[in-house]
């Protein structure tokens, strides 16, 4: 039976775009609303690339005022996440120190072989159950102790993104773990910062604020920011505040032969366990063990999604040849299949530029021939993507001992339905798509969860999988499909680890 509505705003920062999402619960069903959006553009300074942390605020704040208007400051709850590694440095009295770097500033190029002196890599994955990427929170305060970075010595406080903004509204400091678990400074078996990994790179343990579980009720808006922008009594609320956990939260999940695949800039593949695998093994692939909702560990491994595609579509546009996305999908379909394969991890592909030049380096350098042209370029990067996806499933069920027969996508690639049959037979799969906007929603589940509307993670999948259609992808014409990903596995230099 529907109730009078309940009104929530998820604000979902990605590492391109933000944007204000109201969510509207009648009792029965879930609908989102996007009310703003923005751009989420890094900033290159003579000394590196930064993030814009008071253009953010201010979209954030423009996003919860046109909330307000619209539901009379109705609103039953509110909260921020973001994408994952990256943080704001406060001084004594909590000001920001500077603007926030972006992971892919270059100022990280060399920090892992750095920490492996200091603490060997077995037993910092040990502590810390992280795939080792050179982006990550510890190496970037690593980076800034090493070359003497001024604003370093005299920071008082460490948030991480999502965390900053609840400051901003609340004027509280904390931590909450989800996304504290994507710095490799958080022990996920201790359910602790992993004071060892501190002390052996010589990172401050004070900055570190205590650790809040996602559902955590932060507070309520500061009095003076809650007339501004028109609210009455809204609580701001520690969700799964890494972008990723809020999505898989949202991943309508039944058993334990499936895995789930947020799919957007990232590709982040995994499955759901009750406790972190951290082990020889795990080590070995890079997999990484980061916190869920409702005391869960997403293990997964993240993986180059369609960064490369959009950095094409970047460069080509600003040349002044312009193209859609809409041309990129058909242009791959077109070209020859299963002609060039590059590892999309490759660190090649790391930082912004011109990806069909490096696509070309790639593949002169692994001995293939160059793609011709546009589409070629393009299909190399789709087909490798989706065999990518079939390696890490593969190495999932290695890990886990569990038979995966089914991949939920959640995010924007569900939109992509040519990528998403291309996944099915790739993988061999069969793939089922959940909620487009499933960081928004599982964002706003958590809200639910933690204001009394919803009581468990269960029934919030029920209501996720009342209020979002799915469609399914089969495996079709597997055959060439698998000699192709055999090749793809020599050629990238996978199948030999």
């Amino acid at each position: 039976m529907k109730s009078s509505p309940r009104y929530y705003v998820a604000l979902d920062l990605g590492a391109g775009s933000g944007r204000a999402m109201l969510g509207t619960y009648d009792g029965q069903a879930l609908s989102l609303e996007e009310i703003h959006r923005f751009p989420n553009e890094p900033v290159t300074l003579p000394d590196g690339l930064y993030w814009n942390a008071l253009r953010l605020w201010k979209e954030i704040n423009t996003g919860v005022l046109l909330a307000a208007q619209k539901t009379n400051g109705a609103l039953a709850g509110i909260a921020v996440d973001t994408w994952g590694v990256d943080y704001a440095l406060l001084d004594h009295a909590g000001r920001l120190l500077a603007n926030p770097h972006n992971y892919r500033d270059p100022r990280t190029d060399g920090m892992l072989d750095e920490a492996f002196k200091r603490m060997p890599r077995e037993k910092l994955f040990g502590s810390t159950g992280i795939q080792f990427m050179q982006i990550n929170t510890a190496f970037q305060l690593l980076s800034q102790a090493l070359h003497n970075d001024p604003v370093f010595p005299i920071a008082k406080h460490l948030l991480m993104m999502p965390d900053l903004f609840g400051y901003w509204f609340t004027g509280k400091h904390v931590a909450e773990r989800s996304i504290a678990s994507t710095s490799q400074c958080y022990n996920p078996v201790t359910r602790a910062w992993a004071t060892d990994v501190l002390d052996a790179l010589d990172i401050p343990a004070h900055l570190f604020p205590p650790l809040v579980d996602p559902g955590h009720v932060l507070g309520p808006v500061r009095p003076e920011l809650a007339t501004e922008l028109g609210l009455t009594d809204t609580p701001i609320i520690n969700v799964g505040s890494h972008d990723t956990a809020s999505a898989v939260a949202a991943v309508p999940l039944t058993g334990d032969d499936e895995a789930y695949l947020s799919s957007g800039t990232w590709s982040l593949l995994g499955v759901e366990c009750p406790d972190p695998v951290i082990n020889a093994e795990s080590l070995r692939y890079n997999f990484t063990n980061e916190t869920g909702v409702c005391n869960t560990i997403r293990l997964l491994k993240n993986i180059t999604g369609l960064w490369i595609i959009q950095e094409m579509k970047r460069v080509w546009n600003a040349a002044g040849d312009p193209i859609t996305y809409d041309d990129m999908a058909d242009l791959a379909q077109a070209a020859p299949a299963f002609k060039h394969f590059i590892d999309n991890d490759d660190p090649l592909f790391m930082q912004p530029g011109d990806m069909p030049s490096r696509i070309a380096e790639y593949c002169q350098r692994t001995g293939q021939p160059i793609p011709a042209d546009r589409g070629a370029t393009i299909r190399a990067a789709f087909e490798s993507l989706v065999f990518k996806y079939r390696w890490v499933v593969e190495l999932l069920e290695k890990l886990t001992g569990r038979s995966i027969r089914t991949i939920i996508i959640v995010g924007g690639g569900t939109k992509n339905t040519f990528l998403n049959q291309w996944a099915a037979t790739a993988t061999g799969r069969v793939i089922k798509t959940g909620p487009t906007e499933a960081t928004a929603a599982g964002n706003i589940m958590l809200q639910m969860m933690a204001t009394g509307a919803l009581t468990s993670l269960e029934e919030g999948r029920a209501m996720i999988r009342a209020s979002f259609a799915s469609t399914s992808f089969e495996p079709q014409d597997t055959a060439a499909w698998n000699a192709a990903y055999r090749r793809y596995l020599d050629i990238t230099g996978l199948a030999s680890m």
